[in-house]
C-alpha cells in the first residue's frame, strides 16, 4: 500500500467503524434496557463513560478547564447525552431498535427545519423541502404497515423530543463557541451528564438491579459505555475535521438501513414487506435532502 492510499484507507476505516457504532447503539440500548430499568442503565451508562473519558483524556495529557465558558459549554454538550439520550432510553421500551434509528435519521432534517423557520441560519430550497416531505410518508407508512409490530406512538414522541435536545445541543455549544479540544468537551460533558442522572436516583431507587443481567444486556451496557460514548465520538470528530460535513452526513442514510438488519439478525425484529417499502421511501426522501450538498461538494472537488 502506497503513502498516498494509507491515508485513505485509515479514513475510510474510521468511517465505517463510526458508522457500525451508531448503527448498532440502538440495538445495545434495546438489550441494556431489557431486563434492568433504563434510568439505572443511563446512570451506569454516563459514570462508567466518565472514568473512561478522565483516563483517555490523561493519557492524551489534555487539558479540562473549569472556567465559566467551560462550564457552560459543558453543560450545552450534556444537554445531547443527558437530554437527548434519557428519551432514547425510554423510547426502547416502546420501539424496535431498527425503528429507533430510521426515526433519528431525521435529525438532519429536523436540525435544517429549525436552522431556516426558528434560527433563520439556513435558507432551505425546494428540492430539500421535497425530500422533507416524502420521508415523512414513507415514515407515516412503515408506522402503518407495522400496525400489528412493536410500535407505540409513545415511543415515536420519545424519539422525537430526543432529536430536539440532540439539535438544541449542538446549536448551543456552536453558539458559546468554547476553545475546547473535542476530548475534553466529551469528557466534561459527560461528567455533568453523570451528575445529573443522580437527580433520577429518588425516582428509580426502587428498580435498583439487584441480579446480574444476561449476556446481551451486558454486551449492551459496555458498547454504549465504551464504543458508543467514547469511541464514536473520537471518530466522529477526527472525521469532521478531515471530510466535509456532506460526507459525512451520508452515514444518516447508511446507518438506518444497518440498524435494520441488525436488528432483524440479532434481535429476530420483524420487517414487513410494507415496511421495507416504506424504508426505501423515506431513505430517497433523506437522499433528496441532502443532494444540493452532495452535487455542490463534488462540482467544488472537481474544479480544484
Amino acid at each position: 500500500m502506497n503513502s498516498n492510499s494509507s491515508p485513505l484507507f485509515v479514513t475510510a476505516s474510521i468511517y465505517a467503524l463510526l458508522v457500525l457504532i451508531w448503527a448498532a447503539t440502538p440495538l445495545a440500548i434495546v438489550w441494556s434496557v431489557a431486563e434492568v430499568h433504563p434510568m439505572w442503565v443511563l446512570i451506569i451508562r454516563y459514570f462508567g463513560a466518565s472514568i473512561i473519558a478522565l483516563l483517555v483524556l490523561k493519557l492524551m495529557r489534555g487539558p479540562l478547564p473549569f472556567d465559566k465558558v467551560s462550564m457552560q459549554s459543558y453543560i450545552a454538550g450534556s444537554l445531547n447525552l443527558i437530554g437527548a439520550q434519557l428519551f432514547i432510553y425510554l423510547a426502547a421500551n416502546y420501539l424496535t431498535s431498527g425503528l429507533m434509528a430510521l426515526i433519528f435519521g431525521f435529525s438532519p432534517l429536523i436540525a435544517g427545519l429549525i436552522g431556516h423557520v426558528i434560527l433563520k441560519t439556513q435558507k432551505l430550497v425546494g428540492l430539500q423541502w421535497l425530500g422533507m416531505a416524502i420521508a415523512v410518508s414513507g415514515l407515516s407508512f412503515v408506522f402503518i404497515a407495522s400496525a400489528d409490530s412493536k410500535v407505540n406512538p409513545w415511543g415515536v414522541v420519545l424519539m422525537l423530543i430526543s432529536m430536539v435536545s440532540y439539535i438544541s445541543s449542538i446549536f448551543w455549544v456552536k453558539q458559546i463557541n468554547a476553545p475546547l479540544k473535542p476530548m475534553s468537551q466529551a469528557t466534561g460533558s459527560l461528567m455533568v451528564s453523570a451528575l445529573g442522572s443522580l437527580l433520577l436516583m429518588p425516582f428509580i431507587w426502587q428498580h435498583f438491579p439487584t441480579q446480574m443481567p444476561s449476556s446481551n444486556a451486558l454486551i449492551g451496557f459496555l458498547f454504549t459505555m465504551i464504543l458508543s460514548s467514547i469511541v464514536a465520538m473520537l471518530c466522529y470528530f477526527w472525521l469532521i475535521k478531515r471530510l466535509a460535513a456532506s460526507t459525512v452526513s451520508l452515514s444518516n442514510v447508511m446507518t438506518p438501513i444497518i440498524a435494520l438488519v441488525l436488528g432483524a439478525a440479532l434481535n429476530n425484529e420483524h420487517i414487513s414487506g410494507h415496511a421495507v417499502l416504506g424504508i426505501a421511501v423515506v431513505l430517497f426522501g433523506i437522499v433528496l435532502y441532502f443532494w444540493k450538498e452532495w452535487r455542490m461538494q463534488y462540482f467544488a472537488k472537481a474544479k480544484t
